[in-house]
């Protein structure tokens, strides 16, 4: 990437699962951890989704109700029928 302009908060948002799974080129991991030292909401946002993949993790199907179950399948299905 030639041109190294500073990372929004918008393209960081974009970019946070593939920070987390180290799967960012060298020059776009800079970018995002340069945005984090100079950003005073980026850094919250990301400790958010860290916690958050922490306790869905732990998480299991046969701890959820039913209802909830089967509500979230009728959710995902609608979320992935919207992306097509």
């Amino acid at each position: 990437m030639a041109d190294q302009e500073e990372l929004t908060c918008q393209e960081l948002v974009e970019l946070v699962t593939d920070y987390l799974e180290e799967a960012l080129p060298a020059p776009e991991r800079a970018r995002f951890e340069a945005h984090l030292n100079e950003c005073d909401g980026c850094p919250l946002y990301l400790n958010q989704i860290r916690t958050t993949i922490r306790l869905v993790g732990t998480l299991t199907e046969d701890r959820l109700a039913p209802t909830a179950r089967d509500e979230l399948l009728v959710l995902f299905r609608h979320w992935k029928s919207a992306q097509s």
